[in-house]
């Protein structure tokens, strides 16, 4: 993986919202967690070895960035900053590649419930990541709109999906890219 410091990633100067971006990191973050029980540790280990602990150097402060989600319980959101954002985006990806045969082996479980018509939570991995996604969504985030365990259900394998393309060499950039595409799918909030 490139230094922080050489990787291009930033953002069109006339984008007035993160919203979008904030909350897709956010759900990464969360469907890593569940996939393979990485937590804070995890992530604050990886920003000191990817120099990125004057962002991310603390457990607070990585609650804070998080919490920076529009779709998070809780008040006091922080605004969360185009260096953080690149942060989170290279630390994301960082954890997925050290995670891909993981990734690998839930995908490919994934594909052989689908060829088989059988439902995904048949298969033990899948199974578990997508309980352990659901109950981690509902216990931490809010939501204008009922959601429904088929609609977590999918969003839980969506994300595993995109796991899987942000844990290849030069994740990070497709994933920055990825939410770049996201700012422009939704209006600015």
């Amino acid at each position: 993986m490139r230094p922080a410091s050489s990787t291009d990633l930033s953002l069109p100067a006339d984008n007035p919202s993160l919203d979008n971006i904030k909350a897709h990191l956010d759900l990464l973050l969360l469907a890593l967690e569940a996939l393979t029980g990485l937590g804070s540790d995890a992530v604050l280990m990886a920003a000191r070895q990817l120099q990125l602990k004057e962002l991310v150097g603390d457990r607070v402060t990585l609650w804070r960035l998080r919490q920076a989600s529009p779709l998070r319980r809780g008040q006091g959101r922080k605004k969360l900053d185009v260096e953080e954002a690149r942060a989170l985006v290279l630390i994301s990806s960082y954890l997925a590649q050290q995670q891909c045969d993981r990734i690998r082996d839930a995908v490919a479980r994934l594909e052989d419930s689908t060829a088989q018509g059988q439902p995904p939570h048949r298969a033990a991995i899948l199974g578990d990541y997508l309980d352990r996604f659901s109950n981690t969504y509902q216990d931490r985030m809010q939501d204008p709109a009922p959601v429904t365990p088929d609609d977590l259900s999918q969003l839980a394998l969506t994300l595993l999906i995109d796991l899987l393309f942000y844990s290849s060499p030069g994740g990070e950039r497709r994933l920055w890219l990825a939410l770049l595409d996201r700012t422009h799918l939704s209006p600015a909030s």
